[in-house]
C-alpha cells in the first residue's frame, strides 16, 4: 500500500469564505499515482471546515445565513471563549460543518455521487490556514 500527503494553503481575505478545493484534491490524486484507495481531506485549523456538497451559489448563501442564525458572530460578549480572540462563533460553526471528508478512489478518480464537490469553509479568515490531503491505496 502507498500513501501520499499534501497540504493546501489558504488566505481567505474576509472573516468567512468558501473555496471549492475539488480540483486541488484531484491534482493530488493524480500526483499520488494511486488508483484504488481512499482520500482524506481535513481542515488543519480549528476554525475551518471541510465538507462535501453541491457547488451552487444559492446553497452557499443558505449556509452563511443558517450558520449565522445558529452561532452569530456578534455580539462578541455572548461567548465565554471570547476574550483574547473574538472567534467563538467560528469554533461552533466548524463543529456543525465538520472537520474532514473521506472519498473512495476508483480507477484513479474520486468516486463521487452526482454533484458532489469538496469545499474548504473558513470561519475566521484574514490569515494563513491549511488543509491536509492524505491518500492511501494502491
Amino acid at each position: 500500500m502507498k500513501s501520499y500527503r499534501k497540504e493546501l494553503w489558504f488566505h481567505v481575505p474576509a472573516r468567512r469564505g468558501l473555496v471549492n478545493i475539488t480540483p486541488q484534491v484531484e491534482e493530488a490524486l493524480r500526483e499520488s499515482g494511486i488508483k484504488e484507495g481512499l482520500v482524506l481531506v481535513n481542515a488543519m485549523n480549528i476554525t475551518a471546515s471541510v465538507f462535501i456538497n453541491d457547488d451552487e451559489a444559492g446553497l452557499h448563501h443558505d449556509y452563511e445565513v443558517w450558520l449565522e442564525k445558529l452561532a452569530p458572530e456578534k455580539p462578541y460578549d455572548q461567548y465565554h471563549h471570547n476574550g483574547f480572540e473574538d472567534n467563538a462563533d467560528a469554533h461552533l460553526k466548524r463543529t456543525i460543518m465538520g472537520r474532514e471528508v473521506v472519498v473512495a478512489v476508483t480507477n484513479g478518480r474520486l468516486d463521487f455521487g452526482t454533484w458532489e464537490q469538496i469545499f474548504y469553509f473558513e470561519f475566521d479568515g484574514k490569515r494563513d490556514k491549511h488543509a491536509l490531503i492524505k491518500i492511501i491505496g494502491e
